[in-house]
């Protein structure tokens, strides 16, 4: 199943590991590999990227951003082609991300020895931006009969669906608000009435998707090949500020 429909997909530049993702998820249709299989792949590729950046590996460590983005992808994709839709890898993925976020941002810290208070905020500006991207993103998916294991208000323990334990959604529901319930609370008040409002158009989604985690993850790559490293967290601190400007387009005009 589709995101959204082809009349409104616009041009995810967070999304462009999703091609390889693709074909690795029909690669393993047939298999008994699950997206939560992939999903640990994606976990087990970030722990060896935050270990390159520790051991100055830096290309190594590019790669294997890249590549846990893509596997970050193929997990979802590996649930549509085998139907298999799942709360408990919904949020086991969004678990994994904000930790292996942290471990990135702490090791980039650690190898500049900047300013932890710098590294807390880079950090908390980057999930605040992720999560307004996920925010709307997920409200134009549901307009639009996308996919619907996100929600645009995750307020309530969804019930489990088919192959999924209530248990397990239970555990991970509950980490999940602990994880990204301060992120979800903020963007909310900052756009309270996003869902009320016209459809954003597919140039804006492109801005915004600069906020997406592959793209954030991206950057980091290219940063650390270029030499740059020293300007990582200052960059994710400062580009926080384009969320204000994005919400007040959106507030402004739609």
């Amino acid at each position: 199943m589709s995101k959204l429909p082809k009349e409104h997909k616009f041009i995810d530049l967070s999304d462009y590991g999703r091609p390889i993702a693709k074909v690795i998820a029909n690669s393993l249709k047939h298999t008994n590999f699950t997206p939560i299989h992939v999903t640990f792949g994606f976990i087990i590729s970030g722990f060896i990227a935050v270990y390159c950046i520790l051991q100055g590996y830096y290309w190594l460590a590019a790669f294997f951003l890249i590549f846990k983005s893509i596997l970050d992808a193929a997990d979802g994709e590996l649930a549509r082609v085998k139907n298999t839709p799942s709360y408990t890898g919904r949020y086991l993925d969004s678990v994994a991300d904000i930790i292996l976020n942290a471990l990135f941002f702490i090791s980039i810290w650690y190898i500049n020895q900047a300013s932890i208070w710098i590294c807390f905020l880079a950090f908390f500006g980057m999930q605040l931006q992720g999560t307004l991207y996920n925010y709307y993103y997920v409200i134009l998916r549901n307009k639009f009969n996308g996919d619907t294991t996100s929600r645009v208000f995750e307020n309530e323990t969804p019930i489990a669906l088919k192959g999924e334990t209530q248990k397990h959604v239970n555990i991970l529901f509950g980490l999940y608000k602990l994880c990204y319930g301060v992120f979800d609370k903020i963007i909310y008040a900052l756009d309270s009435n996003a869902d009320k409002g016209r459809i954003l158009p597919n140039w804006l989604m492109t801005v915004v998707s600069t906020f997406g985690l592959g793209f954030q993850l991206l950057i980091i790559a290219a940063m650390l090949v270029l030499g740059l490293k020293a300007f990582i967290l200052p960059f994710f601190l400062v580009y926080t500020l384009m969320i204000f400007v994005l919400i007040g387009i959106r507030k402004f005009f739609y």
